[in-house]
């Protein structure tokens, strides 16, 4: 898959992607919610700009809304869900080693992927 990606909970955009680090822009839908997974080789800051939801970290469910955000240690399980009724805009930071959209194991998926 390209760079940008349309997922069934919504979409990203990459806005930066270096050698030690990767930025984007994540919209995810009213009503919809990222798979749980984890990351073996990064860790993720998410900043939420607009609408609301929830991130679940290890199990512990953080509140978002705008100007909220919450840090995803490297190797902790995580979902992002929009509660709302209005898209819910995050920009995420990955830090780490390496940044592929293959470095996703999904624990959990309400769209069957695995």
């Amino acid at each position: 898959m390209d760079a940008n990606g349309k997922r069934p909970w919504g979409y990203f955009e990459v806005l930066s992607d270096a050698a030690d680090h990767k930025v984007k822009r994540i919209v995810v839908s009213p009503g919809e919610c990222l798979s749980l997974q984890r990351h073996r080789k990064r860790a993720e800051h998410w900043y939420a700009v607009s609408g609301e939801g929830a991130a679940t970290v290890d199990g512990k469910v953080v509140p978002l809304a705008r100007g909220r955000a919450v840090d995803i240690p490297q190797g902790a399980s995580h979902r992002l869900e929009n509660t709302s009724s209005a898209d819910l805009v995050i920009i995420e930071v990955q830090t780490g080693t390496y940044f592929g959209e293959d470095d996703i194991e999904r624990l959990e998926d309400r769209y069957g992927r695995v």
